[in-house]
């Protein structure tokens, strides 16, 4: 077990990446989530018979959420890291220190689409937060953590 993973997630603040790092490990993570959901939308086209998808499609909208949900949570229950995370050091935990499950997962997922969604004023939140956390990782009872660099 590595010193990261012994060490609780509550260990403190200076433990936990600022506003950029986090900025950085989403601009990494939306390329990949982008070029997934575009994937994801052939078989759709098949279904559709190569037309357009209107704008008002609620099944749609459903399947891209999943394909978002399976991607994040699976990395986040797994490792507790994406891509994006990795490449900036980070992983996420439940404020106890343990792996997520896929219910904080769910939660992580819901309470990151409103605070991101709000004009990423909910990302903002890390900058002014004494424990630098976001307002997704407050509502989902998680944690963005420094992971030390493999020796």
């Amino acid at each position: 077990m590595t010193e990261d993973a012994a060490r609780p997630a509550d260990a403190g603040a200076a433990l936990r990446p600022g506003l950029f790092r986090r900025l950085a490990a989403l601009v990494y993570d939306a390329l990949l989530l982008f070029a997934l959901l575009f994937a994801s939308t052939v078989p759709v086209l098949f279904v559709t018979g190569g037309e357009a998808v209107g704008p008002n499609e609620p099944a749609y909208t459903i399947w891209l959420l999943a394909v978002s949900y399976a991607y994040l949570g699976r990395c986040w229950t797994r490792s507790g890291q994406t891509l994006g995370m990795r490449a900036w050091r980070m992983r996420v935990r439940t404020r106890d220190g343990a792996r997520l499950g896929w219910r904080h997962a769910a939660a992580r997922f819901a309470a990151a689409a409103v605070s991101i969604g709000a004009a990423g004023l909910g990302l903002l939140w890390v900058a002014f937060d004494r424990d630098r956390l976001s307002l997704h990782d407050r509502l989902s009872g998680t944690v963005l953590e420094m992971v030390s660099p493999e020796r």
